[in-house]
């Protein structure tokens, strides 16, 4: 058969004893396998006495790095920690005071999981701010100069942009920024749009993209992509893909922008898209999809490790999707789980491995928060 490499940590040495002296690599010389390989052993030699147990059944509660023989499959087995992320039960969102018409859906995030803020709740136009310490919303002594809903953000807690929305029945460019105690009118957007527009960045250097620049019953979807300085915009190229109701997260220059819909009509409602763009400050470049298309969707991170979740799927857009994808700066991968609630149009904030989603519609309105935990460990079995 030849010499093989082996996969576990000790090699059977002349004698059929175990050396685990030399770590993790080594080979195991021919003279001492009987089988094929080490998935198809029949039996386990007397020889290696009491080092690996032999059992029909696996152990019901191994430990991390234990090793034994299972005679009923003839294969050497292990068990190893593994990472999987997960998503937990944060603070709801208050129904009342404020409590906008439509429910908390549509609103926009900024910040971190521990320190986020949500702002522009509602169907109509409002101007309801909340903050998120970690535990518990709260409403701070601030509340947005231009009510409106469907709008975007991004930043931190005490340094937040509000961007764009639906505001009086025609969509808006108003932009404001958010010091911690109060929001200030700034320069409004060159192209006026609403419908869940993208943005990313801080408030002082944004990326905005997308939305769309009428209202129902027929909208109109922007490859638009404007960059704020802190004072003024300045008309950047557009994306490929026209699309409202999208995601996106990043820096200035550095920025992802996926899902979102191409075509939206009442009643029959739009196109959901998978598409996924990355800008580098100069140009925008179409890259690897999503595995689900959807709208409304949550999106937090940087352009090389993303995180998307939630959202509506398939029409009407009652339909929600609790679907959740990582992206790791080439491909999405679809998570095993995804949100406890499924739902879209609800507000995101936080980083690839610390996120948070909150609010919604799926159908009905929802005022749930969900933390993405990104680090529960669990334990697998795997052949050795």
């Amino acid at each position: 058969m030849g010499t093989i490499t082996r996969s576990i940590a000790n090699n059977i040495v002349t004698g059929g004893k175990l050396d685990g002296t030399d770590g993790l690599n080594g080979t195991i010389p021919a003279s001492n396998i009987a089988d094929a390989s080490l998935t198809s052993i029949t039996s386990l030699s007397p020889s290696l006495g009491s080092a690996i147990t032999s059992v029909s059944v696996d152990p019901p509660a191994p430990a991390e790095g234990q090793i034994w023989y299972n005679s009923s499959s003839g294969t050497l087995k292990g068990y190893q920690l593994a990472t999987v992320n997960s998503w937990a039960s944060g603070g709801n969102l208050p129904v009342s005071s404020p409590a906008p018409a439509g429910g908390m859906r549509n609103g926009a995030g900024a910040g971190t999981q521990t320190a986020a803020l949500g702002f522009g709740f509602g169907l109509g136009p409002n101007t309801a701010t909340l903050s998120y310490n970690g535990t518990s919303w709260t409403v701070p002594p601030a509340t947005l100069n231009t009510a409106r809903s469907y709008l975007s953000g991004c930043g931190t807690q005490t340094a937040a942009l509000a961007v764009g929305g639906n505001a009086g029945g025609a969509v808006s460019g108003a932009t404001e920024s958010y010091n911690g105690t109060s929001w200030t009118s700034v320069t409004s957007l060159t192209t006026a749009r609403g419908y869940r527009l993208g943005c990313a960045g801080t408030n002082t250097a944004a990326i905005v993209f997308g939305g769309s620049t009428s209202v129902f019953p027929t909208l109109t979807a922007s490859a638009a992509v404007e960059a704020f300085n802190g004072t003024s915009w300045t008309n950047l190229p557009s994306m490929n893909t026209a699309r409202s109701y999208l995601s996106g997260c990043g820096t200035q220059t550095a920025t992802l922008a996926f899902g979102g819909t191409t075509t939206f009509t009442l009643p029959t409602v739009g196109n959901r898209v998978t598409a996924t763009e990355s800008y580098n400050g100069s140009s925008w470049t179409s890259v690897n999809s999503m595995n689900t298309a959807r709208q409304s969707l949550g999106g937090v991170g940087i352009q090389t490790a993303a995180l998307a979740f939630g959202g509506n799927s398939t029409p009407p857009g009652t339909t929600a999707t609790g679907a959740t994808e990582l992206w790791n700066g080439t491909s999405w991968t679809n998570n095993p789980t995804g949100l406890a609630t499924p739902r879209g149009a609800m507000g995101s904030a936080g980083t690839q491995t610390a996120g948070l989603g909150f609010g919604g519609y799926g159908p009905g309105n929802k005022n749930q928060t969900e933390e993405w935990t990104g680090q529960e460990l669990q334990v697998k079995t795997v052949t050795v």
